[in-house]
């Protein structure tokens, strides 16, 4: 899946200490997306995507809490 509206940066984990306490890194790869929630290990593709997709939508405007 490719799009304009995505960026991604790759850290090498030893080298940014910071960033791992930061996000609390205990494995890799750890995808952290928008800053608050992530995913971490080797995840079956499916997993991963649906798990981003669901990140980045918007909530269901008339959806009941």
């Amino acid at each position: 899946m490719e799009s304009e509206h995505i960026t991604a940066d790759c850290i090498e984990a030893t080298e940014f200490p910071d960033l791992v306490s930061q996000y609390r890194v205990h494995a890799v790869p750890k995808t952290v997306i928008n800053a608050d929630q992530s995913l971490e290990g080797s995840l079956p593709e499916s997993y991963f995507l649906d798990t981003i997709m669901g990140a980045v939508q918007p909530p269901d405007v008339g959806a009941k809490a």
